[in-house]
Parts: C-alpha cells; sequence; structure tokens
C-alpha cells in the first residue's frame, strides 16, 4: 500500500504548482487574447482569460513525475506503467482538444472526435470496463471485447461533457470536482486496504483522484469569485477525463461487490452516480431540455442549475456555495457506509439535503426578491395605461427662390 505521506505529497505538489503557474497561464492568455468574450448566455461582464486547463495539466504531470520519481508507489508505477501512461496521454489529449476550443472554435462533431481519441488511447493502455454491477440488483454484468471499447469511451465521453456544461459560474466546475476526486479518492483507498481489499494496492485510481483533487484546490483561488481567470473546455474536460478514468478504474475493473447498506449494494460503479451527482444530473437535464426544444445538444442555454438559483435570487458566490453542498451531501452517501457499515445514512444526510433545499427555496434574500418582483408586477398592473403619442407637427418649407 502506498502510504498516507506519499499520497500527501502528490496533493501538495499538484496544488502548489497549479497555483503558482496560474497566474503566468493568465499573463500568457491576455497576450495571446484568448480571453471568453462576455454574451448573452454567460454571467461574466468583462473579458476573462481562458487557458486554465492548461496550468492545471501542468499541475498534473508535476505531480505525476513527482509520484513516480519519489519511489512512494512502487506498485503502482511497477505494476500499472501502462495504465498511467493511458491516463496521462488521454489527459493531454483532452486539454490540447478543449484549449483548441478556447482559441478558436471548433464544432461539436470535431469535439467529440478528439473525446473519443482521448477515451480510445485510454483504453488501449488498460482503463477498461470490464464489469458493470446494476445498482439495487444481485448481478454482475461482464462486459464482453465487443462492448468494452463502446462503453469504456461512452463513459468518457459523458463524464467529460458533463463536468464541461456545470462550468458556468465562476469556482462552480472546480469546486465540485474537488469534492468528487476527494470522495472517490478516500473511497478507493479503503477499498484497497488489507482488511477490505476489493481493489488491489497497485491500482492507480487512488493517485489519480488526490491529484485531481490538489489541482482543482489549487486553481480555485484563481477561479472563485470574483474570478481571474477560466479553466476553459482545456481544463474542463481534462477533469471529467479524469474522473471517468478513475471510476473505470474502481468500478469497471473488479467483480467482487462491496455492500455499505442493508437495503441494497454499493456497488462500485454505482459510487460516480453519487459522487459526481450534480453534473450527472445536470448534463441528463440538459439533454432532455433541448429534445423538448427540437434543440442541437451543443447549444448553449441558461437553463442549467446554476441558472436556475441565480433567477431565484442567489448571487454567483451562493449559488456556487449551494450546488458545492449538495455535492458534498452525495458524496456522504457514498463514504458513511463504507466507513461505518451502517445502512442509517439517509437519515442524517436527509435532513442535511433538506435544510440546504429550504435554503435555496427560503432564504431571506429569495423571498425579498420574489416580493419585489411581485410588487413591481402587481404596481405594472394598477397603472393606467399611458395615452399613446401625440402625432408630430407637420413641417412646412418656404418655397426657395433660384
Amino acid at each position: 500500500m502506498p502510504t498516507t505521506p506519499a499520497y500527501v505529497a502528490a496533493f501538495v505538489i499538484a496544488l502548489a504548482v497549479t497555483f503558482a503557474i496560474t497566474p503566468l497561464v493568465k499573463w500568457a492568455a491576455r497576450r495571446l487574447q484568448v480571453v471568453a468574450v462576455p454574451s448573452d448566455r454567460s454571467v461574466h461582464e468583462k473579458p476573462m482569460p481562458l487557458l486554465g486547463g492548461v496550468a492545471m495539466l501542468i499541475g498534473f504531470l508535476a505531480a505525476m513525475a513527482v509520484a513516480w520519481l519519489s519511489g512512494g508507489f512502487p506498485a503502482v508505477f511497477e505494476g500499472q506503467v501502462s495504465t498511467i501512461i493511458g491516463v496521462v496521454v488521454g489527459a493531454v489529449i483532452l486539454c490540447a482538444v478543449g484549449t483548441l476550443d478556447d482559441v478558436r472554435d471548433v464544432s461539436a462533431p470535431a469535439k467529440t472526435a478528439g473525446i473519443v481519441l482521448a477515451a480510445s488511447v485510454m483504453y488501449l493502455f488498460g482503463v477498461t470496463m470490464l464489469y458493470f454491477r446494476p445498482p439495487f440488483l444481485d448481478f454482475l454484468f461482464v462486459v464482453g471485447p465487443g462492448l468494452a471499447p463502446l462503453i469504456t469511451v461512452l463513459w468518457v465521453l459523458g463524464m467529460a461533457n458533463a463536468v464541461n456544461l456545470i462550468d458556468g459560474l465562476d469556482g462552480l466546475a472546480a469546486g465540485i470536482v474537488a469534492i468528487g476526486a476527494g470522495t472517490f479518492f478516500l473511497y478507493g483507498h479503503h477499498l484497497a486496504t488489507a482488511d477490505v481489499q476489493v481493489i488491489l494496492p497497485s491500482n492507480p485510481s487512488p493517485l489519480i483522484c488526490v491529484i485531481t483533487a490538489g489541482i482543482c484546490l489549487g486553481f480555485l483561488p484563481h477561479n472563485f469569485n470574483p474570478a481571474r481567470i477560466f479553466m476553459g473546455d482545456g481544463g474542463a474536460l481534462m477533469l471529467g477525463g479524469l474522473m471517468a478514468a478513475s471510476t473505470i478504474l474502481v468500478g469497471g475493473q473488479t467483480s467482487q461487490p462491496f455492500s455499505g447498506q442493508v437495503f441494497f449494494f454499493f456497488a462500485p460503479l454505482f459510487i460516480p452516480f453519487f459522487v459526481m451527482g450534480i453534473p450527472i444530473f445536470d448534463a441528463a437535464f440538459a439533454i432532455v431540455r433541448r429534445a423538448r426544444k427540437r434543440a442541437s445538444l451543443a447549444e448553449a442555454d441558461k437553463d442549467h442549475l446554476h441558472h436556475r438559483l441565480m433567477r431565484l435570487g442567489h448571487g454567483q458566490r451562493r449559488s456556487v456555495l449551494i450546488l458545492w453542498a449538495w455535492t458534498a451531501i452525495l458524496s456522504g452517501f457514498v463514504l458513511w457506509p463504507v466507513y461505518t457499515d451502517r445502512g442509517n445514512a439517509i437519515v442524517p444526510f436527509g435532513v442535511a439535503a433538506l435544510g440546504v433545499g429550504l435554503y435555496t427555496v427560503l432564504h431571506p434574500e429569495v423571498r425579498r426578491t420574489r416580493t419585489r418582483a411581485h410588487g413591481q408586477l402587481q404596481l405594472d398592473l394598477d397603472l393606467p395605461p399611458e395615452p399613446p403619442p401625440e402625432p408630430p407637427a407637420p413641417v412646412h418649407h418656404e418655397p426657395q427662390d433660384h
């Protein structure tokens, strides 16, 4: 087993390098004029530097290199070096595809092709979906060699787009992925311990997760409202790909069930739906919404969860904090039964979820906003209609002598 200091070192390197390199990347983005211009579907009011994903990629590569050279992860880099290479190359491709879209608009089919390429590289190097255990059902579905590439690619494609869709407010995506990656690290590390041993100590998923959490937290001080730089599509696609790879390496490559509750199996493949519940739900809701409008899936709108929270009267910071809280609550459903072997997690986390929901809807600022809106509407209804404007007086032109 890799030691706790080894994981802490990888986390600190990822955080420190990302935090230090981000101002340099911001300066380069301004010099190269790679900025997000305000538009009708954005919430920022001035041009904002992009390329934050490049800083996160540098932090990821630096932490992975230190983890390899330090010798703190011998089982990972000796037994799973091919898998590590696949994840690193896939992350570079995803960041490159997203960054190219940040620099110049890339069509949706071309961007999808780039994500498929990154997922295919991951699959060829060992990041492969081999098993699927449906939740609530006590049977194991073995993914055949014919379906494994397709399911792996779809998983990476879905997770990358899910993170990209929620990247709409300052610090939202970075914070949610940090919470999700941190939770999944604790989950995977617990499954690899000697007394549980659901996954092998050589599984690289905990290392990938702890580094992902580090680069998110290192980037967050520059990205939280008021943001000074955006991660762009390069960062969002890369983070989604890293989370997809880490979840595949745990849930998709173990046939052993791990039950943490009395009521249903906490199958490893079901964990991502809890850990990444907010972006997955938002992505599914966006697909349904655009299908009803018969709009393209690539067409952006302002009906995501964070936009709806802002229309309720919450500012950017409060909307982000609420969605962070929801993500933490969903993640709590994972860790509580895993670490306690108790099935009553629904009680404390159900109460917490109710509290967040009530805060979202009944916060005094929201009520005041609704009251002001209702009062303005009533005032508009009570006012008499304005008379039509008088026609302008005719203008007479004197004849001119020639």
